[in-house]
């Protein structure tokens, strides 16, 4: 996860707050930190794509790896606001969804990273193909 997002990048340091202060950061100002969800949406679709846990057709292009990153990272914006107790102000939604958008490109315009991670999963998959099976047996149906 370093060589994407350091340790001590915005997107790490708010996921970091985020899980260190789960009872109390939606209550520390009157409405929620849009940055501080942004970041730790962002944070969060990374390491959910590194983990391939529920990666079933793998990106093929930097836009489709794009689109999952987005998609994964929509996915703990929905689940920080319905767990929040502070509500969102009036196009908080949209500023978080741009802010995460912008850190998923920024990180993926880095070095070689967006190949990197479409190279990642597939050289698994590929290993997991070079195995050998067990012979099929064909069952007949009467």
């Amino acid at each position: 996860m370093d060589r994407f997002l350091a340790p001590h990048s915005p997107e790490a340091m708010a996921h970091h707050h985020l899980t260190e202060n789960w009872f109390s950061w939606d209550t520390e100002h009157p409405s929620l930190n849009e940055t501080l969800i942004a970041g730790c949406a962002s944070y969060q679709a990374f390491n959910r794509y590194l983990s391939g846990s529920d990666l079933y057709l793998l990106p093929r292009s930097r836009k489709e790896l794009e689109k999952v990153l987005r998609r994964y990272a929509y996915d703990a914006i929905h689940n920080t606001i319905a767990k929040a107790r502070s509500a969102l102000e009036q196009g908080g939604y949209s500023r978080i969804c741009h802010l995460v958008e912008d850190s998923i490109s920024k990180v993926l315009d880095e070095n070689d990273n967006a190949s990197h991670l479409l190279d990642l999963h597939r050289s698994q998959l590929e290993l997991s193909n070079a195995m050998p099976s067990s012979p099929s047996r064909h069952i007949t149906i009467k």
